[in-house]
């Protein structure tokens, strides 16, 4: 089994939009408590035979939130290939039939519902930017995996149960696909979820073929660190933090699936561009939560969704590419 990763910045928190717009105004500062969320670690895509996960970082203060300007410096091409229309392939780790409010299947329906209205969203179309990638995905299946690997993962751990779950028949063997491994609230990652990064995604020899899998901590594990408020849009924080992370993994999956074709001079991919950043375009649900899409899930029901904004090719955030909303 080989691996290579990659370390990298992954979201930059929009706290100065945030407490701008009201939505941080009774919310401590991130970092606050001694949490060390403000830590940033730094891409090193190049730095030695075996390279670490691309992460997102907690969110923190970042000058740019809600610009509708060029980010700088411009995303480029770098050679590597992109992916297509990707197989999406979720696994449930940990236990999701806890009684508390974020681990629950209410939780994972939320996220259900959300990749269901995102495939082909106005928001994912921003993807098809980049060239080969159409804007959509299918969210092709998912594996419950319990404690397989306890409630503490390392990030070899979080490939261990990828290549569980896939040489165990449980998920097929796809070079086309995109593995999710969302954690329960009482998981750990040891290599930093909360105070290091919130989510990171990579690839892997498994088996003999190149798969792409990524990591989503629950956010109820550490609210001030990997959500944008106390308060989601569905009534679940936890899972509303995390489908937030899971959109930014997903795109630059996506986009840079072996970490060689789209990203800045500094390392950062197109969701590091516009990390923890919403869009001055937001409205606010009858629980106090704010939110800056709708999208319609598998049922046809309409949830509200707070998601971090994504950059095209020409470096600029967008939340609904098609109108070119902000």
């Amino acid at each position: 089994m080989n691996i290579r990763l990659r370390r990298g910045t992954l979201a930059a928190c929009a706290l100065a939009m945030l407490t701008a717009t009201g939505m941080w105004a009774q919310e401590p500062a991130a970092g606050a408590a001694g949490d060390g969320t403000r830590a940033r670690t730094q891409s090193d895509r190049h730095g030695g035979p075996e390279i670490v996960p691309h992460r997102t970082n907690p969110r923190e203060e970042a000058p740019t939130a809600g610009s509708a300007g060029v980010m700088t410096p411009d995303i480029t091409f770098h050679g590597g290939s992109v992916m297509g229309k990707p197989n999406v392939y979720l696994i449930w780790y940990g236990n999701w039939n806890q009684n508390n409010a974020s681990d629950t299947p209410g939780g994972q329906a939320i996220v259900r519902d959300f990749l269901h209205g995102l495939s082909g969203s106005d928001y994912y179309l921003t993807n098809a930017s980049y060239g080969t990638p159409t804007g959509s995905f299918v969210v092709a299946k998912e594996y419950t995996a319990g404690y397989s690997e306890g409630s503490r993962l390392s990030d070899y751990g979080v490939q261990l149960v990828v290549t569980n779950a896939i040489n165990g028949g449980h998920l097929p063997n796809d070079n086309n696909g995109i593995y999710f491994v969302l954690t329960s609230s009482d998981v750990s990652e040891s290599s930093g979820f909360c105070s290091q990064y919130c989510g990171w995604h990579t690839y892997g020899y498994i088996s003999g073929t190149n798969i792409k899998y990524a990591f989503v901590g629950n956010a109820n594990r550490c609210l001030y660190a990997c959500a944008a408020q106390t308060v989601g849009p569905n009534g679940n924080a936890g899972v509303d933090g995390m489908v937030s992370v899971i959109a930014h993994e997903l795109e630059e999956a996506n986009t840079d699936p072996y970490l060689d074709a789209w990203y800045d001079a500094d390392g950062a991919e197109d969701a590091d561009k516009c990390a923890w950043t919403f869009g001055s375009h937001q409205s606010r649900g009858s629980n106090g939560a704010y939110y800056n899409m709708t999208l319609t899930g598998v049922s046809g029901n309409q949830r509200n969704f707070l998601i971090q904004r994504e950059l095209d090719v020409t470096s600029r955030c967008y939340v609904n590419y098609v109108t070119k909303a902000q």
